[in-house]
């Protein structure tokens, strides 16, 4: 019997490498889709399948969260081979389009990240937050520093504190405007410039290689929340220090660790965004970061789906591949049905707000809406994988995994919702 048992168990490891590699794409139904646009989703699935999925797995099962971020981490090259795909400048490059087509683009490429690998999309996709401020700005030596074709700099977007988390993103709720709720990150002015003291949490995307910060802070702590400020900080300077990238469930191929700052001081010009503008700055950032969630995490199901169905297709129980058994094939369809509704909204979500007024409840809609569709189409998918599932030789249990900790980054759902309904 362990004979038997061995050979079954060898022959199964032996299409572990197609289950982790290529898969066949679900149609994608998007009407009127142009050649320029198939062009650019086809290199951004090729980029998924070659490069992230094989680095993304080597990642995670890396048991320090530090190995991640070494210098011969396999994760330098992603960012290198992003570079050079020329995924890393898609805005910049489609500039001439209208919003609505650089929308369209964004969709396709969004979803093959996801597809990808969701920790390695959210750090490259991070990695460029400084831009848009400094954009934003309209300051020259800053756009620059930051912005021109060519430059290097890995960013992050510092945001949550060690008290504080989803609570400073809530801009509808009473206590975003109370002074008696402390921040943990206040910077200072003083002359032409702005002192910060204290720290950004375990959880700040890109924080122990980031280069730069979007720095997310109080500067009038008598307003609470309300008062903060929105600077570009350069994470060389003196008095800043980082802590050890942060060990966790999922997305392990995204490091994430805490950022000290110690009286580290900058130029008043780097300061983008001010008290008085601060809570429309946050609703528009949470609007554009929600609707990308729910973008990517639509990759992350259709991933989950694809798994499971090709699998179902080779796998044999009671004499004959398992997708024959009728309990398999509604649950594939349900999964696929799931799948298809997220896919719709996020894509409409994004066209909208492309071309009108963006509206926060409609991206939050998007982001909780395909991120709990992610993990709940990879928990049936694990399912059908049964024991095999389980087990790291199979994909199914990382994609679980990194789609369980999506419903809790870029704002917790349960609290993101609470900001919906606010809007209604």
């Amino acid at each position: 019997m362990i004979a038997v048992i061995s050979i079954r168990r060898r022959a199964w490891l032996g299409s572990v490498n197609t289950l982790w590699g290529r898969l066949s794409v679900i149609t994608d139904i998007e009407v009127g889709l142009t050649d320029q646009e198939r062009a650019i989703r086809d290199s951004a699935h090729r980029f998924a399948e070659n490069v992230m999925r094989p680095a993304g797995k080597q990642l995670d099962q890396l048991a320090d969260p530090q190995a991640v971020i070494a210098a011969d981490s396999i994760l330098w090259d992603v960012f290198r081979q992003h570079r050079e795909s020329g995924l890393n400048d898609l805005e910049s490059a489609t500039m001439e389009l209208s919003p609505l087509e650089r929308t369209r683009i964004r969709c396709l490429v969004s979803e093959e990240m996801g597809w990808g690998d969701s920790g390695l999309a959210i750090s490259l996709g991070v990695s460029n937050f400084h831009k848009t401020f400094a954009l934003m700005s309209g300051r020259q030596s800053l756009i620059d520093r930051y912005v021109k074709s060519g430059k290097d700099e890995v960013g992050c977007w510092a945001v949550t504190e060690p008290d504080h988390g989803s609570d400073s993103l809530t801009v509808t709720e009473r206590h975003f405007s109370d002074a008696s709720v402390r921040a943990n990150c206040i910077a200072t002015k003083d002359g032409d410039d702005y002192v910060i003291r204290g720290q950004k949490s375990a959880w700040v995307s890109n924080g122990s290689i980031a280069t730069v910060a979007a720095l997310f802070c109080t500067i009038d702590p008598s307003q609470g929340f309300k008062g903060g400020g929105v600077a570009v900080v350069p994470l060389t300077l003196p008095g800043v220090s980082r802590g050890r990238p942060t060990d966790k469930l999922g997305q392990r191929a995204l490091n994430q660790g805490e950022i000290f700052f110690d009286d580290v001081r900058i130029p008043a010009e780097y300061m983008i965004v001010g008290s008085e503008a601060y809570s429309a700055v946050v609703e528009q950032i949470l609007t554009g970061a929600n609707a990308s969630m729910g973008l990517m995490f639509v990759g992350v199901a259709r991933a989950a789906f694809e798994h499971a169905l090709e699998y179902s297709k080779s796998r044999v129980q009671g004499g004959v591949p398992i997708f024959e058994h009728q309990s398999v094939k509604a649950r594939l369809f349900k999964m696929f049905a799931q799948v298809e509704a997220a896919r719709s909204l996020s894509r409409r979500v994004a066209y909208y707000n492309a071309t009108n007024p963006p509206l926060l409840q409609y991206s939050i809609a998007s982001k909780v809406t395909s991120t709990n569709t992610a993990f709940e189409v990879a928990s049936q998918a694990l399912q059908i994988f049964g024991g095999n599932g389980l087990t790291k030789e199979f994909p199914m249990e990382k994609l679980m995994r990194d789609a369980r900790a999506s419903m809790i980054e870029d704002g917790c759902n349960d609290i993101l919702s609470l900001v919906g309904a606010a809007k209604l």
